[in-house]
């Protein structure tokens, strides 16, 4: 069975190989360690493979995960990304404890985090979450929702919009993974004009992560490539 400092090694090569078939350079995809589910002891196993940024979906346990490392050698080096679902009541451990937030959907929860986010921490790097796919299941803004929402967060003072996100509808062709993640990227390209400091496209996993790279994404979220198949908790 294959390490985890060698399932990161493959990931990394096979975002470097994606990048290189569409004229990219290799540094400009992030690849994001999804650690949800995973014990300290693989994380630790990342870390000790030089790997620094790792993605939460659930509150209790990803703050547990960052208090832990907080107290290691590592901890100036680690940035921690939660990429789940929000609920309002949920806000303060996020705004206290991560540095980037993927799953913004709501100008209620934006509001939040930045009244919650402490004084002596940086600003919260934000992402909007757009679903891309119409699904009712799913969270995310539509893309005429975009531009007001965006809007009322830039003017947000402890957070700082750095791009968009998506999980589109599962696809298996190529085509349809590519119109999906090009989708978003387009949607960028337009909130630019009104905020040019927007650089960031979390888009793309194990199954679909050439089509995003293609698209222009610049984080990659993979897991299960990485930790192995996932425990899913009975609670969050």
């Amino acid at each position: 069975m294959s390490s985890i400092k060698q399932n990161i090694e493959q990931v990394i090569t096979q975002i470097a190989s994606a990048a290189e078939k569409c004229g990219r350079d290799a540094d400009s995809v992030q690849l994001l360690a999804v650690s949800k589910t995973k014990p300290i002891a693989a994380i630790d196993e990342a870390i000790a493979a030089g790997h620094c940024a790792f993605g939460e979906n659930y509150v209790q346990e990803g703050v547990e995960k960052v208090q832990h490392f907080r107290t290691t050698p590592h901890a100036d080096t680690l940035v921690w990304h939660f990429i789940g679902p929000i609920q309002s009541n949920k806000t303060r451990p996020i705004a206290e404890h991560f540095d980037w937030v993927h799953s913004i959907d709501r100008v209620k929860v934006a509001r939040r985090l930045s009244e919650q986010r402490p004084s002596d921490s940086a600003p919260l790097n934000v992402l909007l979450q757009v679903n891309t796919s119409g699904e009712v299941s799913k969270s995310g803004l539509t893309f005429d929702e975009l531009a007001g929402v965006a809007a009322d967060i830039a003017s947000m003072p402890n957070l700082v919009l750095r791009g968009l996100m998506s999980i589109p509808e599962k696809a298996h062709d190529y085509d349809s993974q590519l119109a999906a993640f090009q989708s978003l990227s387009d949607a960028m390209t337009t909130l630019q004009a009104e905020h040019p400091q927007l650089d960031t496209l979390s888009m793309g996993m194990s199954g679909d992560m050439d089509a995003a790279i293609a698209a222009g994404s610049t984080i990659v979220r993979i897991g299960t490539a990485i930790f192995g198949a996932r425990d899913y908790p009975t609670n969050t």
